[in-house]
């Protein structure tokens, strides 16, 4: 009888952080997407960076208001989510856009590598001439491996509701379990190899860049440059270094999701792997606020003017 009402309790505190790490996440990547849209109307263009951020926007909001919708039938509603075919419509969908942010944040981490650093490379050189061109070829293919893996994971949806509605009816649970553990195999395997994929891309990129930035601010201090662009140099410095940080934790929680998912183990660590999970998107999308000048002056401008209006009232 009491461990009804703790767990209750439990699963009203994890939805309450999840909704507002959620809807915190949700305000940041809009304004983002709101901002460049803005510019692109005043503008009647894009640059190749800003297409890239649209995207990433975009796609980190819609994964937020999915994976909220998502987690609160999984904690509310839990049978609802199985009983009447939700799952072959969310986990789908949820997928995609999990998989497409991934990508399109691995892309932003090669385009700023590709752009920002300087090797001599005859490769590299060739890259830097033609990035403009091979970004929008970069989110195509982007969007094509997030349908491909999602076409997948509705497969494995429509199957494990399927096996679960007719072992339910015979009974035969154990014969049910052992066939869809050989099934969800594959797609394990799947899902670790294209999160490897994308954190491998994103993480050679950005050591790419840090390394460049490390070098230029050696030659700096030894041909006795300004401090003020060296200043700049540290803080980029800076700021790759705690996108590494954020990005190694977020591939260990979506291993650790794998991992969970398969034992179907229910604990306090999975919950804290979700809730970083659920931050991640607009911790990012501030760290890339904050770096963006045009879009700091924005949010900083905005900021008064919201306190004012809440005071207000």
């Amino acid at each position: 009888t009491q461990e009804q009402p703790n767990a209750t309790s439990y699963d009203a505190t994890a939805l309450a952080i999840i909704t507002f790490e959620v809807f915190t996440g949700m305000w940041i990547n809009a304004f983002i997407v709101s901002v460049l849209c803005t510019g692109w109307v005043k503008k009647k263009t894009l640059n190749s960076n800003e297409k890239i951020l649209l995207f990433l926007g975009c796609s980190r909001f819609l994964y937020l208001c999915v994976s909220w919708v998502y987690s609160f039938l999984s904690i509310t509603y839990p049978k609802y989510l199985y009983a009447y075919s939700m799952l072959q419509l969310v986990l789908p969908i949820q997928t995609f856009l999990n998989y497409f942010k991934l990508w399109v944040s691995a892309c932003l981490c090669g385009f700023h590598c590709i752009k920002i650093a300087n090797f001599r490379n005859s490769f590299f050189i060739y890259l830097k001439a033609k990035i403009d061109r091979m970004v929008p070829w970069l989110l195509l293919g982007s969007v094509l491996l997030a349908l491909a893996i999602s076409i997948l994971a509705y497969d494995i949806a429509e199957k494990l509701h399927s096996k679960n509605r007719n072992s339910t009816c015979r009974g035969n649970f154990w014969e049910e379990s052992i066939k869809m553990e050989e099934h969800l195999f594959h797609i394990y395997f799947i899902t670790g190899f294209g999160y490897a994929a994308s954190f491998t891309t994103a993480i050679f990129s950005a050591l790419l860049l840090l390394f460049s930035l490390w070098r230029h601010k050696c030659n700096m201090q030894t041909n006795s440059m300004k401090n003020l662009s060296m200043d700049a140099h540290i803080r980029a410095m800076k700021s790759i270094l705690s996108f590494l940080v954020m990005y190694s934790i977020n591939f260990i929680c979506l291993i650790l999701t794998i991992v969970y998912s398969a034992k179907k183990n229910e604990n306090p660590t999975m919950f804290l792997t979700y809730a970083f999970l659920y931050a991640f998107p607009g911790v990012h999308s501030l760290i890339l606020i904050f770096s963006n000048p045009k879009m700091e002056n924005t949010l900083l401008r905005i900021l008064p003017c919201v306190k004012c209006k809440l005071c207000m009232k």
